[in-house]
């Protein structure tokens, strides 16, 4: 997404290695609802997004497994349960499509980020993903190293 990119710094989780197992195929932002000290958890930046994704239960689309940590100042009446599933707000059409997809072989929702936008909302970047296959990593992983080797190459000669 456009607005993640023009500020890097504002990205509170990232999964990398999301685009090494997964083929994506699309991506859509959605709205997060947090509590307040997941907001500031957030922004102090220790959440992990590794091991979640995205499912529907009735009707509509929750982030599961998300790991936000327990917000330090905040009293302990305040707090929030760290791997809670949250729901992502998106449009009937998107969950539509998003829902569709999943319904077919091998595909899943897959979060690729956690950002704060230019308003200072929470959104997540969703892909909708098919797994690669022990040869597919393979071959990525070819192709990111002949890659560095041309740039490399072309840097020294020219």
């Amino acid at each position: 997404m456009a607005r993640a990119e023009t500020a890097p710094d504002r990205i509170a989780a990232q999964n990398r290695r999301a685009r090494f197992d997964y083929f994506i195929e699309d991506t859509i932002e959605a709205g997060i609802v947090l509590l307040g000290t997941e907001v500031k958890a957030l922004r102090a930046g220790r959440a992990s997004i590794q091991e979640s994704y995205a499912g529907e239960q009735g009707g509509e689309l929750f982030l599961v497994n998300a790991y936000i940590p327990e917000y330090g100042q905040a009293g302990r009446f305040f707090q929030h349960e760290p791997k809670r599933p949250r729901k992502l707000l998106v449009k009937k059409r998107q969950l539509a499509k998003m829902l569709q997809a999943i319904q077919r072989e091998g595909m899943t929702l897959i979060p690729m980020s956690v950002y704060f936008n230019d308003r200072g909302l929470a959104k997540v970047e969703i892909g909708i993903a098919k797994g690669k296959k022990k040869g597919d990593k393979r071959e990525t992983e070819k192709e990111r190293d002949w890659q560095r080797d041309k740039a490399r190459l072309m840097r020294d000669k020219g």
